[in-house]
């Protein structure tokens, strides 16, 4: 039983270092999608909307899992706006598990965790799964496409 419960932290503590891993063999293509990925998120807790909907596509079309439909930019300004006003990100963090890169086209996977605070103070933990998609128009990496949502609660 000993042996089995060494191989199983020793079999999470792999797993948890493989993006770190992933990440020294990046491209210099893939970093600057993550770089954009990490702008992103960071926008969140200053609650930037406009610069936040900056990095956004005119011709943006996502789905979250919650929604029973895609959307457009119009859909993620209307979400973000009332998240924004209605509470705050206290705390994110995101892991990368993929990053594509094909000219002015990208995508990464990755997992996120965030804390958020309602303006009661109450606070609550986020996580899921998410896939950004990435086009690249005059130099910029914006995003045109994305999936995913919480996962657990």
């Amino acid at each position: 039983m000993r042996k089995f419960i060494v191989a199983v932290l020793f079999l999470l503590v792999a797993v948890s270092a493989l993006p770190a891993l992933c990440a020294e063999q990046w491209t210099p293509e893939q970093k600057e999608v993550w770089a954009m990925e990490e702008k992103l998120w960071s926008l969140t807790k200053p609650a930037d909307l406009e610069e936040f909907l900056s990095l956004y596509h005119p011709d943006y079309s996502g789905w979250n899992y919650m929604s029973p439909l895609p959307g457009g930019k119009d859909r993620v300004r209307k979400w973000m706006g009332y998240m924004m006003s209605s509470g705050e990100v206290v705390i994110c963090d995101i892991r990368p598990v993929e990053i594509f890169v094909r000219g002015n086209f990208a995508f990464a996977h990755y997992y996120y965790r965030m804390i958020v605070k309602d303006k009661k103070g109450e606070e609550k933990m986020e996580s899921g799964r998410w896939t950004d998609i990435f086009m690249k128009e005059g130099g910029k990496w914006l995003c045109i496409g994305d999936h995913g949502g919480q996962t657990s609660k």
